[in-house]
C-alpha cells in the first residue's frame, strides 16, 4: 500500500469518526456521567467491539479474494451502492439531528433500560455529593462489557467495512500487511475521537450545536461516501471493460 493510498484512507476514516455515531455518543456521555478515569474502561471495550467486527470483515474478504473473485467484485458493486446510499441519506437528514447532548442522553438511557446492571453498583458515592444526587457508578467490568456490547450490537459495521474497505486494498498484493496498515489507520482515528468524545464533553456539544456545524459535519462524511462509491463503481466498471 502506497503512503499516498494509506494517507486519503487515514483522512477519511478520521472524518467519518468525526460524527457522533453511537460509539462516540457513549463516550461523550459516561465521560459527563462517570468521569474520563472510568470510561476508559468503555473505551476499552469499544475497542474490543470493533476489532471483532473488523476481523470477521477482513477474514471474509481474505477468503473471497483467494477463493473467489467474481464475488469479491460483486461485492465491491453493492459496497459502492450502499456507500452512495449512505452519503446521500447523510446529506439529506444532516439536519434531522437533535443536539448531540440530548442524543447522547437518549443513548444512556436506552442502554440503562436494556442492562439494569449499569445502574447496580459496590461501589459508594462520591463524598462530595449526596448518594441521591449521583447516579450509581457501575463496576469497572460492566463499563468494559457495555462497551463490547455497544460496539457489537451494530452489525451494519460489518456491511461498512466491507463496503469502505476494498477501495483501499490491493489484492494482487500481500493482503495481511495491508489490513494491519488500514486497522491501525481506522483505530488511531477512533482513539483519537473517543478521547476526545470523552475528554470534550460539553464543550465539543457546545461548539457542534451552534448554528449548522453538527449537520455540516455529517454533509462532509456524505460527501466523502458519495466520492469512494464512485471510486468503487468507477472500478468495478472498468474491470468489466478491460
Amino acid at each position: 500500500m502506497s503512503w499516498h493510498l494509506f494517507a486519503v484512507f487515514f483522512a477519511s476514516t478520521f472524518f467519518i469518526s468525526a460524527t457522533p455515531g453511537p460509539n462516540m455518543l457513549l463516550a461523550f456521555q459516561y465521560g459527563l456521567n462517570y468521569g474520563v478515569k472510568r470510561t476508559i474502561w468503555t473505551l476499552a471495550g469499544l475497542s474490543v467491539g470493533l476489532f471483532i467486527l473488523l476481523l470477521s470483515t477482513l477474514l471474509g474478504l481474505d477468503v473471497i479474494s483467494r477463493q473467489s473473485p467474481w464475488l469479491l467484485t460483486l461485492i465491491k458493486a453493492i459496497g459502492g451502492l450502499y456507500l452512495l446510499y449512505l452519503g446521500i441519506s447523510s446529506w439529506r437528514n444532516a439536519g434531522d439531528n437533535g443536539s448531540l447532548m440530548t442524543d447522547a442522553q437518549a443513548m444512556s438511557a436506552e442502554i440503562d433500560s436494556s442492562y439494569p446492571d449499569m445502574t447496580a453498583t459496590n461501589r459508594p458515592a462520591p463524598r462530595s455529593l449526596s448518594s441521591a444526587a449521583v447516579k450509581a457508578i457501575p463496576s469497572d467490568f460492566i463499563l468494559f462489557r457495555t462497551g463490547v456490547w455497544v460496539a457489537l450490537s451494530n452489525p451494519k459495521a460489518i456491511l461498512f467495512f466491507a463496503a469502505f474497505f476494498p477501495k483501499f486494498i490491493n489484492f494482487s498484493l500481500p493482503l495481511w500487511p495491508q489490513y494491519i496498515a488500514l486497522t491501525l489507520g481506522l483505530y488511531l482515528s477512533e482513539i483519537i475521537w473517543q478521547l476526545i468524545y470523552t475528554l470534550g464533553g460539553k464543550k465539543l456539544s457546545g461548539w457542534l450545536d451552534v448554528g449548522e456545524r453538527l449537520a455540516w459535519l455529517n454533509r462532509g462524511c456524505g460527501v466523502i461516501f458519495i466520492l469512494i462509491a464512485a471510486a468503487l463503481l468507477i472500478e468495478v466498471t472498468n474491470s468489466f471493460i478491460i
